[in-house]
């Protein structure tokens, strides 16, 4: 017996964990660009505030697929009631509130921003992945315009966009074919994450949505399932957080150029960390750091994969020092034998590494600096 599938989750329905709720109608997302310092929040919080998004996939709503969501998704077999109502009014939205440009803008759907009070430019934003709910069944895995790992092999016969369409299985399960049209024998776990966090870039320019940055942004981190935390270095006052880029499921390196992207409901807490503090803990941080139950998460990233293993290495090595005053030679040593460095993506533009440093390792240390 196989468990019920979700629900839809269109906007305000069901379950909505905190007492802040943002809906991803259009008037309270971008798409294809990152919120700037130049950008009016949408909400105000105060620090240790849960936060509920409501995220689209940009999956079936792009111009490729022909800006009609209903109409894709009816190719794949879901009626009418299936499809979202918020992707449904963004895709139909011409009134010039969503300026974009197809192939010069990004194609992710990004929440307006939300300004944490007393966040400073120095301080660390902490984004905590409390509750991740599927919005929909389904979702899509693309392949187009010669992007991915292999650009000019796939999408085969010349095609400009192959899309995989995948389907919940069972609770906590996702399912594709064989072969196109087929039925979903091949099974795999979902794990859901927003593969965008981040906070607002200084300035008056907001950044393209596609390649992560000091931000955050585009991280596309599978770790940042819930329990997670997202650590990143603040640009502007009050932060300015936004998430956005839903997945199901995502394998590292995300090769296709899309992973399993579907819509997501998702509850996260807003705390910041004073400079000072985040200091003793990590040391000083230029970039994303994340951390869960199990592992802390230095990040490195540059459009040159081997300069972004540099810089994930060096990342590593820092915080080894900072955390718990590791000599660094012997913090090169130990990551050398015992931390994995695996690819986040290799498809944004810029590339990503996360290295996995097991806490576990650090058990007989009297006490991390800083106590995070």
């Amino acid at each position: 017996m196989t468990s019920p599938l979700p629900q839809i989750l269109q906007p305000g329905a069901g379950p909505i964990r905190a007492d802040h709720y943002l809906p991803s109608t259009p008037e309270h997302v971008l798409w294809g660009r990152l919120p700037c310092g130049a950008d009016e929040a949408v909400l105000t919080v105060d620090p240790g505030a849960d936060v509920t998004f409501d995220t689209i996939s940009h999956e079936g709503i792009l111009e490729d697929q022909g800006r009609d969501p209903r109409a894709f998704f009816a190719t794949h077999g879901q009626g009418p009631d299936d499809v979202l109502e918020d992707a449904v009014a963004l895709a139909a939205a011409t009134d010039g509130t969503h300026p974009r440009t197809f192939g010069v803008d990004g194609p992710h759907v990004v929440s307006r921003p939300v300004h944490v009070r007393g966040a400073r430019p120095g301080d660390l934003l902490a984004i905590t992945v409390l509750e991740t709910l599927p919005r929909v069944p389904y979702g899509v895995i693309s392949n187009r315009h010669a992007k991915g790992a292999l650009p000019g092999e796939f999408p085969l016969d010349g095609a400009a966009v192959y899309s995989a369409f995948a389907g919940i299985v069972e609770e906590g399960v996702g399912g594709l074919p064989l072969v196109p049209g087929g039925e979903p024998v091949v099974r795999f776990p979902l794990a859901p994450f927003l593969g965008i966090m981040g906070v607002a870039a200084a300035g008056a320019e907001r950044p393209h949505s596609v390649p992560p940055g000091p931000y955050g942004g585009n991280i596309d981190i599978n770790l940042l399932t819930v329990g997670s935390t997202l650590y990143l270095p603040v640009q502007v006052e009050g932060a300015l957080a936004y998430v956005g880029d839903p997945h199901f499921a995502q394998g590292d390196g995300e090769v296709a150029l899309t992973a399993l992207e579907a819509s997501l409901r998702a509850t996260v807490r807003l705390d910041v960390v004073a400079r000072e503090d985040a200091v003793e803990a990590f040391g000083e941080v230029a970039g994303p750091l994340a951390s869960t139950g199990d592992y802390l998460i230095p990040t490195g990233l540059d459009p040159d994969l081997d300069v972004a293993m540099a810089n994930c290495v060096r990342h590593a090595i820092a915080l080894l020092q900072a955390r718990y005053g590791m000599d660094p030679s012997l913090a090169l040593a130990y990551l050398s034998a015992a931390t994995d460095f695996d690819i986040s993506q290799v498809v944004d533009v810029v590339k990503g590494v996360h290295a996995r440093i097991r806490r576990s390792d650090f058990d007989a240390v009297d006490r991390p600096r800083g106590n995070r």
